[in-house]
């Protein structure tokens, strides 16, 4: 193990190079870490452990999943898929989706998705416990980079979903997603915070009568 793995901290962002970073991540010990790289910098993120975490990530992930079923609209979700622009940038969003004609464009058989051969995910989704202020800072600037086109920051403490639509490499709050229409981040929010009272089928139930009413 290098100097650079001893001293390497988690859930920081680290001056390192590239090599570097492929390096510190290939470490047995990281095997189930997250990795992060841009502009000269990396940042390893060990797994959350808490329940609201991982609560509020799968019920993202089932509610987009029903929301597109009963809508028709044609996607691929992937949950902590690796994406790499080689030598440059590199991310693990906690969930990411292909939508629409770009479904087709989504990369099987593979652990990392290379961005000079294939496109950016539609909507990337972080969801954030302990790094929110990370989040919604250098990462929304490393998902703006690679040009995705939304990308959503589930804040756990505060059943709150902050989503950006990127363009121009900018990004800008909105309250409905662009990615898939008629679909209120409200609608999320509210799904997160009866996940605190009841349990998934319950919390599905409300879902499909909600998006159901909305048809």
């Amino acid at each position: 193990m290098n100097e650079l793995q001893i001293k390497l901290p988690t859930d920081t962002w680290v001056i390192a190079t590239w090599n570097e970073y492929i390096e510190a991540i290939s470490d047995p010990l990281l095997e189930k870490a997250k990795g992060y790289y841009d502009d000269g910098q990396l940042r390893i993120e060990m797994p959350p452990v808490g329940f609201d975490h991982a609560s509020d990530n799968g019920i993202i992930f089932f509610a987009v999943n029903l929301f597109c079923t009963l809508k028709g609209i044609p996607l691929r979700g992937l949950i902590t898929c690796s994406y790499r622009k080689i030598g440059v940038r590199e991310c693990q969003p906690d969930v990411s989706y292909y939508i629409g004609e770009r479904v087709k464009l989504a990369l099987t058989g593979t652990s990392v998705v290379d961005l000079d051969s294939y496109p950016a995910p539609d909507l990337v989704i972080e969801v954030a416990n302990t790094s929110l202020a990370d989040d919604i800072g250098k990462k929304r600037l490393l998902y703006e980079a690679l040009e995705v086109s939304e990308y959503w920051v589930v804040d756990v403490q505060n059943t709150e979903i902050i989503a950006l639509a990127i363009a121009d490499g900018g990004s800008k709050r909105i309250t409905q997603s662009q990615v898939l229409p008629e679909l209120d981040i409200s609608l999320l929010e509210e799904a997160l915070r009866r996940s605190r009272q009841m349990d998934n089928t319950q919390v599905g139930a409300w879902l499909l009568a909600q998006i159901q009413n909305e048809s």
